[in-house]
């Protein structure tokens, strides 16, 4: 795609959707069905908050692993403030656990890090919705145990995602294809916590 390019290209009065629409559609499906197996999680009990953050650990970790050696960090210079590592990890250790990779993933090209990312970045999007589940729960650990959900709040990463996604030359395929890996990375780990 050309630097600049919005997320709609016209050509000759036709509209033809852009990566980010691509990516939407090609999971709408993979992003459906995980909302609806984490959904069966009480996040307001300490066990059912405890799972969701392990089922998550286990793909972020790989996740975040596989894009740090495809050279995520030359792609988004701002990278060691999107990852999200490092808060996961605090937050089960908050909740007397540790943070494990629990699935497998392949290297990644420089597409299918757009692909990963877009997954990562858009779960920021759905954690404003589970921070708010959080908040209610009368355990105080839970409260206590918020910066992967947190993690980003009040700064503008899915804007500054987008603007990248719509600037880089991409391989739609490959994009959509790590994608829906990253979607059944979370969907493993997700049956293995």
């Amino acid at each position: 795609m050309l630097a600049g390019a919005s997320d709609v290209s016209t050509h000759v009065g036709l509209s033809f959707p852009g990566l980010r629409e691509k990516l939407r559609d090609a999971t709408a499906v993979a992003h459906r069905d995980l909302d609806a197996q984490l959904t069966s999680l009480d996040l307001a009990t300490l066990s059912g908050y405890r799972r969701f953050l392990q089922a998550s650990a286990g793909a972020l970790l790989p996740l975040e692993a596989a894009l740090v050696e495809a050279g995520v960090a030359r792609m988004f210079q701002d990278w060691p403030e999107r990852s999200r590592s490092a808060a996961i990890a605090a937050d089960l250790g908050r909740l007397g656990s540790a943070a494990q990779s629990t699935v497998s993933v392949r290297p990644l090209t420089r597409s299918g890090v757009l692909g990963t990312m877009y997954v990562l970045e858009g779960s920021r999007l759905g954690a404003k919705f589970l921070l708010k589940a959080v908040a209610d729960a009368a355990d105080p650990r839970i409260g206590e145990a918020t910066d992967y959900l947190s993690h980003g709040a009040g700064q503008r990463l899915w804007q500054s995602f987008l603007a990248k996604l719509g600037a880089e030359d991409a391989c739609d395929d490959e994009a959509i294809a790590a994608a829906g890996a990253a979607f059944a990375a979370f969907e493993q780990a997700a049956d293995r916590a």
